[in-house]
C-alpha cells in the first residue's frame, strides 16, 4: 500500500474513532434501529418459513447462465502464463511459439498491453475494489510467483491454454522474503483491518495475568487457505464503443464497475457489471488481475474475451486467508471467572495490500475479564495479496482463544460449557456499550442438552467404542453484525398489484433473491408471487457488498428507506378523497395489497385504487438506508455454541467426526431452508480448517505446490457427519426484521469443538492446524 493510501486508511480511522466516542452517548431513538421494525411483530406470515430458492429451478433446468456461460458475437478465449518466481524483473520473454500456435489471435504482455491506471486498492476508498496496488501487465516488474506475465487468446479455450505453456520467460531474480520465519525477523508492522489498528487494550493484562490462580499460556498456529468456490473465476468481457460490459462472477458489481472505470480512464455509467449467478464467493469472487487483463485483451483485439481461470489459475491469481501465529493466555481466579485475556501474534500480509487476518476480532466481546491485551501484527512477504475469506479473523481466532478456554476448564476441573457461562459478559467487555441482543445462554442451555453433554466423560481417552477413542467437545463461535454504508433501492409498484425491487445485490447460492422477495412482500402486503427481485447488476442504484453476512441487513435497510419513501408519495397520490387522508406515513403499514392506518385498520385504501385514482399505471421510488450508526451505538454479533462427536482409532490415529449441532443465536431467522443450509455450510468448511485445509507454501521459492483439488483437500461426503442444527430465533430488536447475518457464522468455533473434542478422546492436545494423522500418532 503506497503513502497516499495509507493517508486515506489513516483519515478513515481518526473519523471512526471520532464517530465511535460520540455515537454511543446519542438517544436510541436517534439512531438507526432505535425503532424497531415493525415486520418484528409480524408472526404468521412468510417471515420464518421454509421458502425454497426462486433460482432452484433455473439452475437445475441450467437455464441460470454463469458469468463463464454468457455468449457474445465473434467471442475469443484467454488462458494465462504466469511468472515463475517471487520478486525481480522478466529479463527476456518468449511469446513466438505460442503467436504460432494453431488458433491464436494474440499475445498479451506488458511490451504491447493497453495503458492502463493501476487500481485503487480496496479500503483505500468507498468504491475501491482493487486486489493490490499494483499496475497490472504494464511493466516487467515481478512482484509473486503466480503472477500473470502473458495473456493468451485462441478461437478456442483448448487452443489457449496449450498456447500459455509455450511462453518462455527468463528473469532477473531480486531479493525476495518468502519465509515467514525470515519476515518475522525483518520485524513487522501494527495491523489494520478496515481502518481500525488490530489493537484493543482493558487494563494490565500482563500484571493480571501473572497474578492469577489459574492461568494457560500457549502458540496456536492456523496454515494458509485457498479459495475453492465450485464455479471457478470467470468473465465473458466485450467493448461496446466506449461503454465496457463485463459479464462476471462477482460479490461486488458496484465496486467492480467504479474501479475498473477508473482503471480505463471512463465514467463509471460507463463500465455495466452483470452478476445474476454467482457458484459459491466465500471473500474470493471480487476484483481479480483476470477481469481487468480481460477487458485490456478486448480492447486491444477488438473482439470479446472470455477469460475462466483454471483451478490452478485461481491459486495463482486470487488470494486466500493467510497464515496466523496466535499466542492465547487466559488467567482467572479460583472461582474460574476470568482475571486476564491475552490474544496477540502475527501474520503474513504482502506490502501492495491491507489483508491481515483478524484472529482478535471474535476475542474482543466473547467474555467477561477484568483486563485483556488483543493485538495482531503483520510481516511482509513476496506473495499474492491475501483477501478475504469465510468469516475472515473469527473462523482462526476462535480456534486458539476456544482452544485455550478448553484447556483452562481442564486446568480448573471444570465443565467447559460451565466455564463458558460463568464468564457471560452483560455489556461489552471492552467499551462498556449494551448488547443490541444477545442470547448465547439460551443457545449452550438448549444445545447442550440435545447434544447429550451431561453424558460426556471429563477425563480424557477413557470412552471407547471397540477400537476407536470417542470424545465431546464444545466451542463458542461468534461473527458481529455488520451493515455497510452505500446501500440503495428502487421499488416499482403497478396498479395490478405487482412490485419490483431492484437491489445491486448478489446471490451466491445462499437465497438473497429468495428472502429479500418474502420480506419485501410482507412489507408491502403482497403476496409473495407477486414480487419481483432484480439484482445483480451495476446499472441499478447503491453498493451493496455480499460479504461480512451483511447483505441481508444492507439489502433491508435500503428497501426499509424505499418503501418509507413509497407511502409517502401513495398519501400524495391518495389525496383529500382517500380514507388515508391527513394520515402521515408513520401512522400507516401495509396489509393486502393496501395502505392501512396501523391502530384503525378500516380506514385503508388499496394501491390499484390509489394509483387508479391518481390515473397512475405505476409509481417508482428510490432510496438509499439511513448510515450504519447502530454499529457503533451496540455491541452486535451473532452467537453460536458449537458441540461436535469424534471417534480417533488407537491403532491408525484415523480421526473421524461422528456428529456436530450448531445452536445459534442469531436473531430472527427469515427463510428457516435457506439459513439450515447456511448453517450447514458454514460448519463444513469449518470440518475442512479442522481436518484438512492448508495451502502448500514452498518458502524457498513463494509457489504454492498444491495448486488443485487433488492436493489441496476439502471435506467429500465421507468426511461429513450428521449435522444437526437449532437456533434461539430471538428477534434483535435494533436491526432491519430482528435478524443478524447468518453466512459466517457456522465456520467459526467448529475447529475448536473438533479440537476440544480430540482432546476429550485421546489426551493429546493438538494447538496446530489442521488436525491429521501425524500429530496424533
Amino acid at each position: 500500500m503506497n503513502l497516499a493510501d495509507e493517508a486515506k486508511v489513516k483519515a478513515q480511522a481518526l473519523m471512526q474513532n471520532v464517530m465511535g466516542k460520540l455515537v454511543p452517548l446519542a438517544p436510541d431513538s436517534w439512531v438507526p434501529g432505535g425503532v424497531p421494525d415493525p415486520l418484528i411483530t409480524h408472526k404468521h406470515g412468510l417471515i420464518g418459513k421454509p421458502v425454497s430458492r426462486l433460482d432452484g429451478p433455473l439452475k437445475v433446468r441450467g437455464a441460470a447462465k454463469f458469468a463463464a456461460e454468457r455468449p457474445m458475437p465473434d467471442m475469443v478465449y484467454a488462458a494465462l502464463a504466469y511468472s515463475t518466481v517471487a520478486k525481480g524483473r522478466i529479463e527476456t520473454l518468449d511469446t513466438a511459439a505460442a503467436e504460432a500456435a494453431t488458433g491464436v489471435v494474440a499475445v498479451m504482455t506488458y511490451r504491447n498491453a493497453p495503458r492502463m491506471n493501476k487500481p485503487a486498492v480496496f479500503g483505500s476508498s468507498p468504491t475501491a475494489a482493487g486486489p493490490s496496488d499494483l499496475p497490472i501487465m504494464q511493466d516487467a516488474e515481478i512482484h509473486w510467483n503466480g503472477q500473470p506475465i502473458a495473456v493468451v487468446l485462441a478461437a478456442t479455450l483448448e487452443q489457449a491454454e496449450h498456447a500459455a505453456s509455450l511462453v518462455r520467460a527468463t528473469y532477473q531474480l531480486e531479493g525476495a522474503t518468502t519465509s515467514f520465519a525470515e519476515a518475522m525477523m525483518e520485524g513487522t508492522k501494527q495491523g489494520i483491518f478496515n481502518g481500525e489498528a488490530l489493537l484493543k487494550k482493558k487494563g494490565d493484562a500482563a500484571a493480571a495475568l501473572a497474578a492469577a490462580a489459574h492461568k494457560v499460556d500457549h502458540l496456536y498456529r492456523t496454515p494458509r487457505h485457498n479459495h475453492n468456490a465450485i464455479e471457478l473465476h470467470g468473465a465473458t468481457i466485450g467493448w461496446e464503443g466506449d461503454t465496457l460490459v463485463i459479464h462476471d462472477a462477482t460479490q461486488m458489481v458496484t465496486a467492480e464497475a467504479q474501479t475498473i472505470a477508473d482503471v480505463f480512464d471512463l465514467k463509471a455509467a460507463q463500465v455495466r457489471i452483470t452478476s445474476p449467478y454467482v457458484g459459491g464467493g466465500f471473500g474470493g469472487k471480487c476484483l481479480w488481475d483476470h477481469q481487468i487483463l480481460g477487458a485490456a485483451a478486448a480492447k486491444m483485439v477488438g473482439q470479446p474475451v472470455r477469460i475462466a481461470l483454471s483451478r490452478e489459475g485461481v491459486y495463482r491469481v486470487v488470494g486466500g486467508r493467510t497464515l496466523t501465529e496466535q499466542r492465547v493466555a487466559i488467567g482467572a481466579d479460583a472461582d474460574g471467572r476470568f482475571t486476564s485475556i491475552i490474544h496477540t501474534g502475527a501474520v503474513a500480509m504482502t506490502a501492495h495490500n491491507n489483508m491481515p487476518e483478524p484472529f482478535i476480532a471474535g476475542t474482543q466481546a466473547a467474555y467477561a475479564t477484568e483486563t485483556a491485551y488483543l493485538q495482531v501484527e503483520a510481516a511482509t512477504m513476496n506473495m499474492l495479496a491475501n483477501t478475504f475469506m469465510r468469516a475472515p479473523g473469527e473462523s482462526v481466532g476462535t480456534f486458539a482463544l476456544e482452544s485455550a478456554v478448553d484447556e483452562l476448564a481442564h486446568e480448573l476441573g471444570m465443565d467447559p460449557v460451565e466455564l463458558r457461562l460463568k464468564n457471560e459478559p452483560s455489556e461489552d467487555p471492552l467499551d462498556g456499550r449494551p448488547f443490541s441482543s444477545r442470547k448465547i445462554v439460551d443457545a449452550w442451555r438448549t444445545g447442550a442438552e440435545r447434544f447429550g453433554w451431561p453424558k460426556r466423560n471429563p477425563t480424557p481417552a477413557q470412552t471407547r467404542d471397540g477400537d476407536w477413542l470417542v470424545g465431546l467437545g464444545c466451542a463458542t463461535g461468534t461473527y458481529p453484525y455488520y451493515r455497510m454504508p452505500g446501500s440503495a433501492a428502487r421499488i416499482t409498484l403497478t396498479r395490478d398489484g405487482h412490485a419490483t425491487i431492484e437491489v445491486a445485490a448478489h446471490e451466491m447460492g445462499m437465497g438473497t433473491a429468495t428472502t429479500t422477495a418474502m420480506v419485501a412482500a410482507e412489507r408491502l402486503g403482497l403476496p409473495m408471487e407477486r414480487v419481483e427481485v432484480r439484482y445483480g447488476d451495476s446499472s441499478i442504484p447503491g453498493a451493496i457488498l455480499a460479504g461480512g453476512s451483511q447483505q441481508t441487513a444492507a439489502i433491508g435497510a435500503a428497501v426499509i428507506a424505499a418503501y418509507n419513501k413509497l407511502v409517502g408519495e401513495l398519501l400524495t397520490l391518495a389525496g383529500n378523497d382517500s380514507p388515508l387522508a391527513g394520515l402521515k406515513p408513520e401512522e400507516v403499514g401495509s396489509e393486502g395489497g393496501a395502505l392501512a392506518k396501523l391502530d384503525d385498520p378500516a380506514r385503508r385504501e388499496t394501491y390499484a385504487s390509489i394509483l387508479d385514482r391518481a390515473a397512475r399505471d405505476a409509481v417508482t421510488v428510490e432510496a438509499e438506508a439511513s448510515q450504519p450508526m447502530e454499529l457503533m451505538h451496540w455491541s452486535m454479533h451473532s452467537h453460536s455454541a458449537m458441540f461436535a462427536e469424534v471417534a480417533v482409532h488407537a491403532v491408525t490415529a484415523e480421526l473421524r467426526v461422528r456428529r456436530i449441532l450448531g445452536s445459534f443465536d442469531c436473531g430472527r431467522i427469515l427463510n428457516e431452508k435457506t439459513a439450515r443450509s447456511q448453517f450447514r455450510g458454514g460448519i463444513i468448511m469449518g470440518l475442512g480448517l479442522a481436518l484438512m485445509e492448508e495451502t502448500q507454501f514452498d518458502e524457498r521459492n513463494g509457489r504454492i505446490m498444491n495448486p488443485s483439488l487433488a492436493e489441496y483437500h476439502v471435506p467429500v461426503h465421507m468426511d461429513v457427519p450428521e449435522i444437526d442444527v437449532i437456533w434461539t430465533d430471538i428477534a434483535d430488536p435494533h436491526t432491519p426484521m430482528g435478524a443478524r447475518g447468518i453466512g459466517e457464522i457456522g465456520i467459526t468455533g467448529t475447529a475448536a469443538a473438533v479440537a476440544n473434542a480430540v482432546f476429550n478422546a485421546t489426551g493429546k492436545r493438538v494447538r496446530d492446524l489442521p488436525i491429521t494423522l501425524d500429530k496424533l500418532l
